[in-house]
């Protein structure tokens, strides 16, 4: 017998609309995990690391805000054409990042070059991929701030938004397939819980239990666009219901909550649990970049209660505390520091200005092409014959 489709008469189950939803509902659900106090004690269950290592990360906190500083006077002295710092966001890339064991990968966004100097990177090479000299590992191909380094397992930056989420995804899937023990981490502003990386990303790894860790820093702007123009979310953590995996907020701010937070979503992913979207809520102090003025849209009045929030403030108050870090000390490290950035300075000025010609080609294959090869040889005929067409820019012509 056929059976004719036969249209019913309106159902009463109407999808529930946001009104529905009890205000705060989410914040109670992803409350804010904080570890260090206002006043420097902490919570003593809490307490992951031993105070060498402890002190250890504050002096990376206290080098990575120091090193943002300098680069920034460098920019307004036009001796490089741009930086992006994490300013006030210290304890969000440095905690994360400490947590992951060495066999992982990290997939940065733009800001964590507190994490590739911490995975080894020297600081001289550092400052050579912003000058884009003989020095740069990049060799001179990609924009300042667009680092990469391979010994430890540090990928290269990409500058649109979200890309290295679906990478990351990728990345751990890859590894999972070989069956090599390795957890993927990703770093984004919560700008980028927009873009369609973002949901790809998560959908893919929550569904195939990839063992990734997703880092939101919320620093409450994507560029001059406040949060509450991102997303009308209250949390970004709560997200991860919707594709299935965990979600954990946490004070970005706190670098033991950061870290302690970090470690319980790597253990779950080497566990075959899957994906954790960890939440840090932070503020960016700073611009967004160098070619960015905060003061066009946001007021000055909105930063000064993150400035009392700050997180080295806040680690070396813990320090202090536990008799770990005393004034003379934390003066002798700013020294310290500030000596060691003046030092890699001095080596990247004594590189080549420029990296060589024949390294335009370089990497691109294992030998070069035919038609490489001849370019390169019209190239250096033609910087021969005048050395200013190796400097377009600045030529006379």
């Amino acid at each position: 017998m056929r059976r004719e489709h036969v249209v019913g008469p309106p159902t009463r189950h109407h999808p529930r609309e946001a009104r529905d939803y009890e205000p705060g509902r989410f914040l109670k659900e992803f409350p804010l995990h904080t570890v260090i106090r206002e006043d420097g004690t902490a919570d003593p269950d809490e307490v992951v690391l031993p105070d060498a290592e402890a002190l250890r990360l504050y002096r990376w906190m206290v080098l990575n805000r120091a090193l943002d500083e300098r680069m920034i006077t460098l920019q307004r002295q036009g001796r490089i054409g741009f930086y992006i710092g994490s300013i006030g966001e210290e304890a969000t890339v440095l905690g994360t990042a400490a947590a992951m064991d060495e066999r992982d990968w990290i997939y940065p966004c733009y800001r964590e070059h507190g994490a590739a100097l911490l995975r080894g990177m020297p600081l001289v090479t550092f400052v050579c991929d912003l000058f884009g000299n003989g020095g740069d590992a990049m060799k001179g191909r990609q924009m300042p701030c667009h680092e990469a380094w391979r010994p430890g397992r540090f990928t290269s930056i990409s500058s649109p938004i979200a890309t290295q989420v679906s990478q990351a995804m990728g990345g751990a899937w890859a590894a999972k397939l070989k069956g090599e023990e390795m957890v993927a981490i990703t770093y984004f502003g919560e700008g980028a819980t927009s873009a369609h990386d973002f949901h790809t990303g998560l959908n893919f790894a929550a569904v195939r239990k990839i063992p990734v860790v997703f880092v939101c820093r919320n620093n409450g702007w994507a560029i001059s666009v406040p949060r509450e123009r991102q997303t009308a979310s209250e949390t970004i953590a709560q997200k991860a219901i919707a594709y299935g995996m965990r979600g954990e907020r946490v004070d970005g701010n706190d670098l033991l909550a950061v870290y302690a937070a970090t470690r319980r979503a790597r253990a779950r992913a080497a566990a075959g649990e899957g994906p954790t979207l960890l939440e840090c809520v932070t503020y960016r102090i700073e611009g967004h970049s160098t070619s960015d003025d905060p003061r066009a849209y946001r007021p000055a009045e909105l930063v000064e209660p993150w400035k009392r929030k700050d997180p080295i403030l806040r680690m070396r108050r813990y320090l202090s505390k536990r008799g770990a870090l005393d004034e003379a000390q934390d003066a002798a490290l700013r020294d310290e520091v500030r000596e060691q950035i003046q030092q890699a300075l001095k080596e990247a000025e004594a590189f080549p200005a420029k990296p060589p010609i024949e390294t335009l080609f370089a990497d691109v294959y294992e030998e070069p092409l035919w038609q490489q090869r001849e370019q390169l040889a019209e190239i250096e005929a033609a910087v021969a014959a005048d050395p200013r067409a190796a400097n377009p820019r600045h030529s006379d012509a």
